[in-house]
């Protein structure tokens, strides 16, 4: 960290010199352009422009990693660090986020450019103080302490009314879920009113926790104008619930960040939309600093996708990222990895050898209510697949004691 400067690390693919090109990045996202014009003083130039800190030359290729070819060019990669005053965009996230990845993606110098990480100066943690709750205050709402908080998620992801929702998160409170959500599809839609389906919902869930002693999280979808989101969220605080959901691409960072100054309860961050910055390799952001700005706007919980997910990302991604959200950032704050997309009990062992920790949210979906046996018996294979994990022995092993595992593995595994 530089104090008093925002800094960016990139990866870039270029045709001309590197180290031209990193200084037409600096230009272009400080002081206008890479050449001195009318008005720009010796003054103005040391106090606002961008500066080069570093570059190292990767590689050289005869193609370009995005069609922007100019014929008989190699392309060389660089890895590049620039840095800002903190003073030209003030301690603000979306200005932050013009600055390190606005128009740099558009330039024609570059035929790859992909942000890599960001660190922002002391000021931005005094302007956004992150997250409320994070992983312990997570656990301690949802009654968890030494192992994954296991979930799930409403399907079908639109259609049902609020009293049909309700009948079902009933049925999984019953099976023992720790942590139940909205589908990102659903939010206030006219065949289920965020009131109606908030007030169905909660209801069950004070019920069960007057049963049994232990009330589930549910994580409602806020998503939506921001005065909507903050009417819907004070109804959740006022209802007993645990948990709130934003679409953090949807909502933006101001809204996030707003939502988290005047929301007491936990943000579960959903980052639907994520593949569109990341999926080319050449282009976009890495997770290490996407998630960072959504950590600062006071998220309390990030996806993440799981080991063998059925999206695209590779699982050293996935590894990756969960790693991120639990390091320690600025404040020395972390947030809840949430390891989802076609999760089961069979990826549990390798989940915990990878990251070698119980602190994040383990979401299945047919992993659970699909299971052969019922519902509360796809919840009880997936805690055996950690009880499993965490004793160290392997799963047909375990299974051969445990027949809610053993079906898991019959069903699930081809």
């Amino acid at each position: 960290m530089i104090p008093g400067r925002l800094t960016a690390t990139y990866v870039i693919e270029t045709a001309q010199d590197p180290a031209r090109a990193a200084e037409v990045m600096a230009g272009e996202q400080s002081t206008g352009t890479f050449v001195r014009v009318p008005g720009e003083t010796d003054e103005l130039r040391e106090r606002s422009a961008a500066r080069v800190e570093s570059l190292q030359e990767l590689s050289e290729s005869p193609t370009p990693s995005l069609p922007h070819a100019r014929p008989g060019s190699r392309y060389r990669r660089a890895e590049v660090t620039l840095s800002w005053p903190s003073e030209n965009m003030g301690p603000s996230l979306p200005n932050a986020l013009a600055t390190v990845a606005g128009n740099l993606f558009e330039l024609r110098d570059f035929s790859g450019l992909r942000l890599l990480d960001v660190e922002f100066p002391p000021e931005f943690a005094a302007a956004y103080p992150g997250p409320q709750f994070g992983v312990e205050g997570t656990r301690r709402l949802a009654g968890v302490v030494a192992r994954p908080i296991i979930g799930t998620i409403i399907k079908p992801s639109v259609g049902l009314s609020p009293d049909e929702t309700a009948a079902m998160v009933r049925n999984l409170v019953r099976a023992g879920l720790d942590f139940i959500k909205d589908d990102e599809l659903m939010a206030n839609g006219p065949h289920s009113p965020f009131a109606a389906r908030a007030q169905a919902i909660l209801r069950v869930v004070r019920e069960e926790a007057d049963r049994t002693g232990r009330q589930a999280m549910f994580a409602f979808n806020l998503t939506g104008e921001i005065d909507e989101m903050l009417r819907h969220a004070e109804l959740i605080e006022q209802l007993g619930g645990t948990c709130v959901m934003v679409s953090i691409h949807s909502a933006g960072l101001p809204a996030v960040a707003h939502l988290r100054r005047h929301c007491a309860l936990p943000i579960h961050g959903h980052r639907n939309g994520w593949g569109a910055l990341t999926r080319c390799p050449a282009l976009g952001f890495e997770f290490k600093a996407w998630q960072k700005f959504w950590r600062l706007a006071g998220v309390d919980h990030l996806h993440c996708n799981g080991l063998r997910n059925k999206f695209c990302e590779p699982d050293d991604s996935v590894v990756a990222s969960a790693r991120e959200c639990l390091t320690p950032m600025l404040g020395g704050y972390t947030v809840m990895p949430v390891i989802s997309s076609g999760q089961w009990a069979g990826q549990a062992p390798d989940t915990y050898a990878r990251l070698g920790t119980v602190d994040l949210m383990y979401l299945c979906g047919g992993g659970i209510v699909a299971h052969p046996m019922g519902i509360a018996a796809g919840v009880a294979s997936v805690r055996q697949a950690w009880d499993a994990a965490l004793a160290g022995i392997p799963l047909t092993d375990y299974a051969a004691r445990h027949e809610e595992l053993r079906a898991a593995l019959e069903a699930f595994s081809q």
